[in-house]
């Protein structure tokens, strides 16, 4: 139970919004990494890429099945079937960091591309719908030779906060495996 609401297991512990990747390998380790942490991976097309069986079987993808994937043809079919109430947008075009956020159960971590982030219009329509403070950002040197973190690893950095920080409030999503 988190915030007073009774969750059932088949619940994710976070949805992740991938906004139109680029690299399928970004896309395949964050499909891990949601498989491994009960979280729901969300694709937004187009992507650049094919995501068919024949496709996961050349990449390696023998644990596919198990991920917890929802394709969505557009953003507003993304919309349209996921009403997401609590949405938080991870950018580099922020100073907010995502561990000042309060993240919880069910929440939707969105991520931009590979070469580029989100649209304009999808950062207007973040701060218009969720507020400006829904922009979350991972700390990382000032410095113009250092460039933003792989796509996987950022989204792996904001599944674990979210994780922590529902394991310090008590609201276990899971339980914990021996490493």
């Amino acid at each position: 139970m988190t915030d007073g609401v009774a969750h059932s297991l088949d619940e994710p512990t976070l949805n992740v919004v991938l906004f139109q990747p680029q690299i399928p390998n970004n896309t395949g380790n964050i499909g891990r990494t949601c498989m491994t942490t009960r979280c729901r991976l969300h694709i937004i097309h187009p992507i650049s890429f094919t995501m068919d069986e024949k496709a996961r079987r050349r990449a390696g993808l023998d644990y596919w099945h198990l991920v917890d994937c929802r394709e969505h043809a557009s953003w507003q079919a993304f919309l349209d079937r996921e009403l997401p109430q609590r949405l938080w947008l991870y950018t580099t075009r922020s100073n907010r960091v995502h561990w000042d956020a309060d993240l919880r159960r069910g929440d939707y971590l969105l991520f931009g591309q590979e070469n580029g982030g989100v649209p304009e219009w999808l950062h207007e329509w973040v701060a218009t719908t969720h507020g400006a403070h829904a922009r979350l950002t991972l700390p990382m040197v000032d410095d113009p030779q250092a460039r933003s973190l792989n796509l996987a690893t950022a989204a792996a950095c904001a599944i674990f906060e979210g994780v922590r920080q529902m394991h310090a409030r008590g609201e276990s999503p899971y339980p914990l495996a021996p490493a």
